[in-house]
């Protein structure tokens, strides 16, 4: 009978597909939200366009899946207490966005997963099971809460701005026409760099786990390419089902959107995503695809965006720091008590 730390291992791995799919119904979601919402690609192609780019993001650079597995918690405390802090952040992210996927509030995923983590560490092993300091991941990844929504709204506002001036002169038919066609090549761009970054948090949840149980640290430079595949395949997963009430949220209810604001949401976002994958840094989609879509809506006039629905939103990034460390704390303390 295999010994019990080969069952944690497959319920860590099985944990992390359902945070792939997870993500994939509702951050994912974020990269295609706009297209829908301007009628450039039919729900049918877009979901099917993003599933395939989302596994071209995750299949490719590694930087944010090794912040994720190394650069959060102590090794020591994964060594001290193997899989179960893993296991209870992994708990929380699943239970938070789930919910948060049927109230229909886009939330960053990558920031549920990192707070329930290090709060299950915090349970297991003290403040100290943290990596701390200005220039670690964790306070860098915290300081893009802020940094990478204004990014996202700055460039949107300022992208929008830039073409409104360039095809001033042009019939908005011939506008339609030109940018329901470039929303292609943005919303893959959009899914492709998603992939790369929020992508990355099963691959780096289930490389940890084999570390673990393999105490090969070594795995972390020559990541197994099944492992890539698996979670590329559970966040496709969650795209091809479809996070449609939050799709509605960004695409529908956050202001009007046109296929040129589309386009400019779109290419805004996928921006900051991408220079943040290089970086290692794990941001938000759902930070960078809502901020630019409302700065792209106030490019018309302030009032074109609907505040209170954005509101909500920002309001869903906020709480899900208290929720998940709560959640993240609270399911370390219950696999203590059992183990």
């Amino acid at each position: 009978m295999a010994d019990s730390s080969l069952w944690l291992l497959l319920l860590i791995v099985a944990f992390a597909l359902g945070f792939g799919v997870v993500n994939g119904f509702n951050d994912a979601a974020n990269a295609i939200a706009a297209a829908i919402g301007t009628r450039s690609l039919s729900p049918r192609n877009a979901v099917i366009l993003a599933a395939f780019l989302n596994f071209a993001g995750a299949a490719t650079g590694l930087e944010v899946a090794r912040t994720i597995g190394e650069r959060i918690l102590r090794p020591e405390v994964l060594s001290q207490f193997s899989y179960l802090p893993v296991i209870a952040g992994l708990a929380a992210v699943i239970v938070w966005g789930t919910l948060a996927t049927y109230w229909g509030l886009p939330i960053s995923v990558t920031h549920s997963f990192v707070t329930g983590l290090a709060a299950a560490g915090i349970a297991f092993a003290g403040i100290d099971a943290v990596v701390w300091g200005w220039s670690s991941r964790l306070s860098q990844t915290l300081s893009a809460v802020v940094t990478a929504p204004v990014l996202g709204f700055i460039g949107g506002f300022v992208i929008m701005v830039i073409l409104f001036w360039l095809f001033r002169r042009s019939a908005p038919a011939r506008m339609r026409v030109i940018f329901s066609r470039l929303q292609w090549l943005t919303t893959a761009f959009l899914a492709y760099s998603h992939g790369k970054n929020d992508g990355q948090m099963p691959i780096g949840v289930i490389t940890m786990a084999l570390v673990i149980y393999y105490n090969q640290p070594g795995l972390w430079d020559n990541i197994p390419f099944w492992v890539i595949i698996i979670s590329a395949l559970a966040i496709s997963a969650g795209t091809a089902v479809g996070g449609w009430r939050v799709i509605k949220t960004l695409g529908f209810r956050v202001t009007a959107l046109q296929p040129v604001h589309g386009f400019a949401a779109n290419f805004s976002a996928a921006t900051v995503i991408e220079v943040a994958s290089h970086l290692g840094i794990p941001v938000s989609t759902t930070h960078c695809a809502s901020s630019a879509i409302m700065g792209v809506g106030a490019t018309r006039r302030f009032s074109a965006v609907r505040w209170g629905v954005a509101g909500n939103i920002v309001a869903a990034w906020i709480l899900t720091f208290p929720v998940c460390g709560a959640l993240g704390y609270l399911f370390a303390w219950l696999l203590g008590m059992i183990f």
